[in-house]
This record gives C-alpha cells, structure tokens and sequence, in this order.
C-alpha cells in the first residue's frame, strides 16, 4: 500500500476489512443470546435426570438441532474473538497468520466434534464407543 489513507464519506476505509467480521460476531451473539437461554433452562430441567431422560431428551429433533446449533455458532465467535485477540497482541506475522489458523484448526474440530457427538446422542447410539471411558 502506499502511504496514503483511503476515506470513503469522509470516514477512514479499513485496510483488513474489519466490518465483516464485526458485523458477524455482532450475528453471532444476537444468536447466542436466545440459545444461552436455553441452554441453561435445558440444563436447568436436567440437572438431576437419569441417562433414559436425558437420552429421551436429545432424542427429540428440536433439542439435538438447537444443542448443534448452538455448538456451532460458540465455537464460530469464540474463533473469531480468539482472532480478534490474536490479532491485537501478536504483531509478528507469521506467528500470527500460524495462531489463527492453528485457532480455526481447534475451534473447527470442536465444534466438528461437538456435532458428531449431539447427533450420535440423538440418534440413540452411546456417545462413545464400548471400550472408551469408565
């Protein structure tokens, strides 16, 4: 670039094209906010169930769908807070471009993860495999 700063209606164009991904966390949040709470009004009427009622629980389409959606948008803004993070504190670039992809690695695998695990729940499969576990 040269040194010269780009205004567009007299306001300073951002040079990474910051507005997308602000307006996504901004997205994810309005969507985290309803699915928080129920989260914890699912985890509320829960606490205390036997493994039949919380098998029957996820067993419903609606709750396996809103638990993975849930899981997804998490994992989704926690990524892009994380590189928000990232991004403000490590000034170096490679380590930085090595952070954020090393970060969309784990918080793509756990939300991958999560999803596998709701659906295989859902489906009335033990959520691991005989042999994993107590």
């Amino acid at each position: 670039m040269s040194g010269r700063a780009t205004y567009r209606n007299g306001v300073k164009v951002s040079e990474h094209h910051g507005a997308g991904e602000w307006a996504t966390e901004r997205v994810a949040l309005l969507l985290l906010m309803p699915l928080g709470v129920w989260v914890a009004s699912s985890a509320f009427t829960l606490a205390g169930a036997d493994y039949d009622t919380v098998m029957a629980w996820f067993a419903s389409p609606l709750n396996a769908i809103l638990a993975a959606v849930t899981a997804v948008v998490f994992f989704g803004f926690a990524s892009l807070a994380w590189k928000v993070i990232i991004e403000d504190y490590i000034h170096k670039p490679g380590t930085k471009g090595l952070l954020i992809g090393l970060l969309n690695l784990i918080c793509f695998a756990l939300a991958a993860a999560s999803v596998f695990f709701i659906v295989r729940v859902a489906l009335g499969s033990a959520p691991l495999p005989a042999g994993f576990g107590v």
